[in-house]
C-alpha cells in the first residue's frame, strides 16, 4: 500500500469527513479487516485565508509546500489537499512538491466526464468560483460550469465561512442553498452541481436535488486517493 499524506484543516470540519471517506472507501475496496495508514497535517485555515485576502498567491503557495514538506518526512508517498480553494495554485504547488499530488479538480472533472454531463453549476467560496482553476480543467473536457449570478455567490461564501466551516449546518441554510440549485437548473438547465467547497456536501446530504446531481468534490477525492494507495496491489 502507498502511504497518502492529507494536508487538512481548511476546514476542519471537511477533514473528518475525508478522514472517515478514506477509511470507509479502503475497507470496502478491501474488506480484511486491517485499515489504511496515512498522516494528516491539519494545518491553520486563517493563514490560507490571510494569503488570499492580500491576493498573495505566492506566499500561500509557499506555505502550502512549507507543510507538504512535513508529510514527505512522515513517510508520505503521495497527497491530496483536503480542500478544493487551495487548487487555486495546485500547479505550483505540484510541480515543486518533494511527492507527487491528486488534484480535486482534476478528480472531479473525470467523474463528470465519465457521466457524460456537459453543463453543470460550481458552487464554492468566493475564491473558487471567481477563478478560472475549475474552469480550464472542464473545459479541456468539452464540459462548461455556470457559477451563480452574484448575490448567490455572495450568499454562498459567506455561509460558507460563517456557518459551514465553524460547523454550523442550518435546515433553513440548506434550502435557500437547493432554491439556487433550482433557480440556476431553471436558467441554464444544469445537469449537475459540482460542491466546489468541501464543506457544502455537509449541509447538501444526498446525491441529487429535483433531478439536479450533487457532486461530492470531497468524497469523488478520496476514491482517488485510495485507488493510488492500493495501486501497488
Amino acid at each position: 500500500m502507498k502511504a497518502l499524506g492529507m494536508i487538512g484543516g481548511v476546514g476542519p470540519e471537511s477533514t473528518i469527513d475525508y478522514y472517515k471517506n478514506i477509511i470507509a472507501i479502503y475497507r470496502e475496496r478491501r474488506p480484511d479487516g486491517h485499515y489504511p495508514q496515512f498522516v494528516i497535517n491539519s494545518i491553520d485555515l486563517q493563514k490560507g485565508i490571510d494569503f488570499l485576502e492580500a491576493d498573495n498567491l505566492a506566499g500561500m503557495a509557499e506555505f502550502l509546500l512549507s507543510e507538504i514538506e512535513k508529510l514527505a518526512r512522515g513517510g508520505a508517498e503521495f497527497g491530496i489537499i483536503a480542500a478544493n480553494t487551495p487548487h487555486i495554485i495546485f500547479d505550483e504547488v505540484a510541480a515543486r512538491s518533494p511527492i507527487p499530488f491528486i488534484s480535486i479538480v482534476e478528480a472531479a472533472c473525470a467523474y463528470v466526464k465519465e457521466r457524460r454531463m456537459k453543463r453543470l453549476a460550481l458552487f464554492g467560496t468566493r475564491y473558487t468560483m471567481r477563478a478560472d482553476f475549475y474552469q480550464k480543467v472542464f473545459r479541456r473536457e468539452g464540459i462548461d460550469l455556470v457559477v451563480p449570478e452574484v448575490p448567490d455567490q455572495d450568499y454562498i461564501h459567506e455561509k460558507y465561512f460563517g456557518e459551514l466551516v465553524p460547523g454550523i449546518f442550518l435546515p433553513e441554510t440548506r434550502e435557500n442553498l437547493l432554491a439556487i440549485v433550482d433557480r440556476m437548473k431553471s436558467k441554464v438547465d444544469i445537469e449537475g452541481v459540482v460542491l466546489a467547497g468541501t464543506e457544502l456536501s455537509l449541509i447538501l446530504r444526498g446525491e441529487s436535488h429535483n433531478g439536479v446531481a450533487l457532486l461530492d468534490t470531497g468524497k469523488i477525492h478520496c476514491q482517488t486517493a485510495v485507488n493510488e494507495m492500493l495501486s501497488y496491489q
